[in-house]
């Protein structure tokens, strides 16, 4: 078993190209944000259902295994993905109530629509379904401007389809489209924060934001070979370092033995026990996919929303996490809403880094909590419902556990998250007071 200690992450060879490289400032996002969204926000993808017996293969180092990751040029794929996810949520979360709370008041209906109305088909209506349960998606890309998801389920379907400049959001259990449109001139063809791209969808991108997040900060190991979805693969063992505060055991990725492409991903907590995001192919093919695949023509009677200039979170991105838009006096932190809020800021290192958003006017109380609307209020109740009321040096506030995601929210609005211990939030609010 070959071992890297710590790991250091090749560069990719492409990394020069539009939408490739990124900064060492952003990779401090990365464990808190990215890793974390990995399970929460993008929210993955399900066992595999990986073949039996292990395939006998030639002897990579972990160096070798990453190397070849790296220089993968494989840039069509198409395939069924299983999805599954165990935050540990509460079984109120399961339904609609996630969409109110991780996606914002307006979030249960979509992001809003230039007539300010919401649409079901919109992403944020939709993907936060992926947090808990497990649920089979269709995927299909054709190099960076070209991707199609579909959640698949018992009596509907939803999509999200880009290509090139157009995103296309169908729901067809309501019969509602969701459009956007990118700027003509943005680099690639689409403005890379309105690529599907930004919820993890494939292994493959839960495999990048994870290894790009561990560099320098994991042990890495070549843990033995295993045949997912009828190809032979390499197991590629991640786990982090110099990290007693976070709640991240281990990550297992399963990497095609012949392109380098991750077939399977699993992330395992640190206390043991099942596995908290599953994701993996069952059914894969490395073929080009069919020019049609990409193409959308909404259906006759269909209502169609165009994406608002100020609220869409496809076209504009997300700045902090959505759901705190749902709550009174953050309207701004994820960039939607009239009050222009603050990029997050990043408290200590690696796996134990923690994100740091600070409401723009802290967090109203009594009166204005009722007049600030229904929404907000519904989002409020479902925290108060399985938050634990904390207190300290900082004052009092709530905390909110998942099993790998947790979260300390002020009374004075400053929310504190990140793939961490409840300990390690309360003495970052302790040191910031």
């Amino acid at each position: 078993m070959a071992r890297i200690q710590p790991a250091q992450f090749p560069e990719h060879p492409e990394s020069d190209e539009p939408g490739r490289g990124r900064g060492r400032k952003a990779m401090r996002y990365a464990v808190p944000v990215a890793v974390a969204g990995v399970a929460a926000a993008t929210i993955s993808l399900v066992p595999a259902l990986a073949d039996t017996g292990s395939p006998s293969l030639p002897t990579l180092t972990a160096e070798q295994l990453l190397t070849k990751i790296a220089a993968s040029d494989t840039q069509t794929v198409s395939g069924s993905v299983k999805v599954s996810t165990d935050l540990g949520l509460p079984d109120v979360l399961s339904g609609g109530a996630a969409s109110s709370l991780f996606g914002g008041a307006a979030s249960a209906a979509g992001p809003s629509g230039k007539d300010g109305k919401g649409s079901a088909a919109a992403p944020q209506a939709q993907l936060t379904q992926l947090l808990a349960g497990s649920h089979t998606l269709h995927v299909a890309a054709d190099g960076p401007d070209r991707q199609k998801v579909s959640i698949i389920e018992p009596t509907a379907e939803y999509s999200l389809i880009h290509n090139g400049t157009e995103v296309w959001g169908y729901d067809s259990g309501s019969n509602e489209a969701y459009h956007a449109t990118a700027p003509a001139d943005a680099k690639g063809g689409a403005d890379s924060k309105a690529r599907p791209q930004d919820f993890p969808a494939t292994p493959q991108a839960a495999a990048q934001q994870v290894l790009k997040a561990a560099d320098g900060t994991a042990s890495v190991t070549v843990d033995g070979t295993a045949r997912v979805a009828g190809h032979s693969a390499y197991q590629l063992l991640v786990t982090p370092q110099h990290a007693d505060k976070t709640t991240v055991g281990a990550i297992r990725i399963a990497v095609d033995s012949k392109t380098g492409v991750p077939l399977k991903f699993t992330l395992s907590p640190k206390g043991g026990g099942k596995a908290i995001v599953d994701i993996g192919f069952t059914k894969v093919s490395f073929g080009k996919p069919s020019a049609s695949t990409f193409t959308f023509t909404p259906p006759k009677g269909t209502k169609v929303t165009e994406a608002g200039k100020e609220s869409d979170a496809v076209t504009k991105g997300q700045k902090g996490f959505d759901g705190v838009a749902g709550l009174p006096g953050f309207d701004g932190v994820n960039g939607t809403g009239h009050t222009s809020g603050a990029e997050p800021t990043v408290i200590g290192k690696g796996w134990d880094s923690i994100a740091v958003i600070k409401s723009p006017g802290g967090l109203p109380s009594g009166a204005e909590k009722n007049a600030h609307g229904k929404g907000g209020g519904d989002a409020q109740s479902l925290l108060n419902s399985f938050g634990q009321h904390v207190t300290g040096d900082f004052g009092s506030g709530t905390v909110f556990h998942t099993r790998l995601v947790n979260a300390l929210l002020t009374d004075k609005g400053t929310l504190y998250v990140g793939a961490v211990t409840q300990s390690a939030l309360t003495d970052a609010a302790n040191a910031a007071k």
